[in-house]
Parts: structure tokens; C-alpha cells; sequence
């Protein structure tokens, strides 16, 4: 077999596969909190250039026109200059820094590792169960469930500190800050606060957040979308102040959180929509004049789920995908959830 080199660009490699299975691979990987297409593109081009190279390293015999994509063994040595020439083939411009800037990109996100051990840059590659279109189905069951403060913490701050990958490269420090977030939210208003937690060792696998807002802090949902970030570290002051029960003047209420783990969105994503409404009709007898809803979307893939619910873009910051998105309580109160498609 030639030089590596020799097949590392994405004329050459086209010939491993169809311009379908590459489209379908990128759209794939876009379902992940923080993708861009581009980022996509740059990911699924890696993803296939380490495969090859690490087969070819191994001497392990490929055909063209490969039928589906494997993950490389462990880390593959890839330097900044040959990122740069599969990323940028294409582009004018793209630098090996950039390309090196790209490469934390998609570490930050989750997507790869990687390690210099004093020579050169090696990758690996994260097998995520979100790039292959069959996933197992979970063979256990989850139900909403109340979030308690002294269990569940913990693991959701593990779980959304994922939803802010593309903003913070150190998620063990974030994981930490959210638990705390978490844990004063419920000490001043815990009935909005649901889990999806497992049947068989009760761990919990979504979280959803229904926070009441004082009426002095209604003029934030009006005000720039990175205004209202909180979890993710943008600022150490929370600039929404939560209302007191029995609160009569508080009219809006913020979703301040919704995941659920991919595996589980097929099963539960339905019951745990009718569960908002549950909550959402037991808050109101706390807050009688409860009108709207606000939610600060970060992700494209939520913006499809909370137009299918109703909800419409109240506001945008034109160099991100965050936005605000508006929704009256009543109308919401009034979904039938099953007759709605939000299946992503």
C-alpha cells in the first residue's frame, strides 16, 4: 500500500464511500448539543481518515465503498498539518493552527481525545451511540420522578454539564458548579424540579426544571439570550431571582432545563411532556396568574422540539443558535402530547 498521505484528502477519500453515507454520517453527528454543520464535516472527515489510517497501519485489508464506518483502536498519531489539509482541501483559507483549534473544538465537545506525548498530537476517536441510526433499546424502564436534592444532583450536573461542552472545556469543574445550582434552586422551589429516573437502580437519566420568576426579573426574557445563561458558567450571579410561593405577581415561568440521555427519548420523551403539564397545573395553584412560558434554547435540535410544542423565537443573537422562545402556559396546558411529533 502507498504512502498514507496519499489517501488522507476527501477527494481521496470518497472513494471509501458514498457521498450519502458521509451526508448521513454528518447529519448525525449534528444531533449533538454545540454541532454546526461544519463542525460536523470536520469530525466525520477525521473520524474516516483515523479509521483508514489505523487500518492501514495495522495492515488490515479495506475494499472501497465501505458499507459502515468502525471506530479506530485506540489513539492514532495526527499531526495539526495533516488536519489542516483534511479539513481545509476545499476552503482558501485554513491554517494548522486553526485546524489545532478545531481538533480542541471537537475534544471540548466530546467527539475525540487528545494527547501530544512529546513527539506528536494523537487522537482517539469517542465510540457515541448517537452515530450509528441502531441503537439498542434500553432494556430497563424510567418514570418522572421528583428531583431530590441530596441524590440526584450529582449525576444530572454530570448529565446537562454535556448541553455546555461547546462553552467550557472543563466539564469536571462545571459538573461541580451545576450541582450546587441545583441544590439552592430546590431549596427555595423544588415542586418544578422532575427526573426521569431508572426502575432498576432508581439513577437518574433526565431532568427538567419549571422555575418560577419574580416579577422584577421578567424584563431579562427581553434582553439579549446571553443574558440568561446561568448554568454554564457565562456568570457567577444568577440574573433571574426565583418567585416565593403564593406569589401572585409572578406571571412567567422560565424552563430553565430540559435532557433526557439519548437512549431514553424514544421511550419517555412523551410521558415525560405530559409530566410538565402535571407540574406545570400543581404550580399554578402556587402562583395563580401564572400566563408564560420562556425557555432559552442553546442547541438548534431543541429549537425543532420547542416549535413542535408551540413555542416561537422571542428573541436571537445572530452569531449563536441561542435564542429565546415564548409560549402561553394555557396553550401549552392544552397540548395533547401524543398527537404532537417531537421525536427527534
Amino acid at each position: 500500500m502507498p504512502e498514507f498521505q496519499a489517501i488522507q484528502t476527501r477527494k481521496s477519500l470518497q472513494k471509501w464511500g458514498t457521498d450519502e453515507q458521509y451526508q448521513r454520517y454528518v447529519t448525525l453527528s449534528q444531533q449533538r448539543v454545540g454541532m454546526t454543520k461544519r463542525r460536523a464535516e470536520c469530525f466525520v472527515k477525521l473520524w474516516l481518515y483515523l479509521f483508514l489510517k489505523d487500518s492501514w497501519t495495522r495492515k488490515s485489508v479495506l475494499l472501497p465503498s465501505l458499507t459502515e464506518l468502525s471506530f479506530p483502536q485506540g489513539w492514532v498519531e495526527c499531526s495539526c498539518r495533516e488536519a489542516a489539509e483534511l479539513f481545509y482541501e476545499d476552503l482558501e483559507r485554513g491554517s494548522e493552527r486553526s485546524a489545532g483549534m478545531m481538533l480542541d473544538k471537537l475534544a471540548a465537545l466530546g467527539l475525540i481525545k487528545k494527547r501530544f506525548d512529546g513527539n506528536c498530537t494523537q487522537i482517539e476517536i469517542q465510540p457515541l451511540p448517537e452515530l450509528f441510526e441502531h441503537v439498542s433499546e434500553p432494556t430497563v424502564f424510567v418514570k418522572p420522578d421528583a428531583f431530590n436534592p441530596h441524590c440526584d444532583a450529582i449525576p444530572i450536573a454530570h448529565l446537562l454539564a454535556s448541553n455546555y461542552n461547546w462553552l467550557n472545556g472543563n466539564t469536571d469543574a462545571l459538573a461541580y458548579r451545576i450541582a450546587n445550582i441545583l441544590r439552592d434552586w430546590a431549596s427555595q422551589y423544588a415542586t418544578g424540579m422532575r427526573v426521569l429516573r431508572r426502575n432498576d437502580n432508581q439513577n437518574p437519566v433526565g431532568f427538567y426544571a419549571l422555575i418560577p420568576i419574580a416579577r422584577e426579573s421578567e424584563i431579562k426574557f427581553f434582553s439579549p439570550p446571553k443574558q440568561g445563561l446561568h448554568l454554564s458558567r457565562v456568570t457567577d450571579i444568577d440574573p433571574f431571582t426565583i418567585a416565593k410561593s403564593c406569589d401572585d405577581t409572578c406571571r412567567s415561568i422560565f424552563v430553565r432545563s430540559w435532557m433526557i440521555d439519548k437512549l431514553y427519548v424514544k421511550q419517555a420523551q412523551i410521558s415525560f411532556l405530559e409530566d410538565v403539564q402535571k407540574t406545570l397545573a400543581l404550580m399554578k395553584q402556587d402562583f395563580p396568574n401564572l400566563w408564560d412560558m420562556y425557555t432559552l434554547i442553546i442547541h438548534p435540535s431543541y429549537e425543532v422540539l420547542a416549535t413542535a410544542l408551540g413555542f416561537q423565537k422571542n428573541g436571537s443573537d445572530p452569531k449563536t443558535s441561542i435564542c429565546w422562545m415564548y409560549q402561553s402556559v394555557n396553550r401549552f396546558l392544552s397540548l395533547d402530547m401524543k398527537l404532537v411529533e417531537v421525536t427527534k
